[in-house]
This record gives C-alpha cells, structure tokens and sequence, in this order.
C-alpha cells in the first residue's frame, strides 16, 4: 500500500491505495471532487523527493504528499 497525505488548504486526510504509479494514482484521485482541482495545481512528493513524472512507479511503503502552491510574505 501506498500512503498518501494532502498538506495544507487540501483539507483531507490521509489515505491508502494499492497502485502501482503515479499515473494509476493519478486516475483514482481525479475521481474525488474535491481533490481535482487541486490535482493540476499541486507538486507530488515520493519519500520527500519532488517528482514530475506521472509515470513513476510507486511500491509498497511509500509516502506520496500533495503539495498545494501557498503564499506567503
């Protein structure tokens, strides 16, 4: 299992999936409400390393985090 965590303004909390990368994760997420509009806007971290590639495989115990874009001063 795949855990994932939404960090801030997200407002969800973590959850599991049994996927193989990115992409199938992707598919899944995109079916939330919620979350799809977060989805395009949001950088994704596997174990606290920025990836951009949706292919990314992905295998059991790994931690993927959703990483709004913020603001600050």
């Amino acid at each position: 299992m795949v855990k994932v965590e939404f960090l801030g303004p997200i407002g969800k909390g973590a959850a599991e999936f049994d996927v193989k990368n990115l992409s199938e994760l992707g598919a899944i997420l995109r079916e939330d409400a919620a979350l799809k509009e977060w989805l395009g806007k949001s950088a994704v971290s596997v174990n606290g390393e920025i990836v951009r590639d949706p292919n990314a495989p992905l295998k059991d115990g790994d931690q993927v985090s959703i990483l709004p874009p913020v603001c600050g001063g």
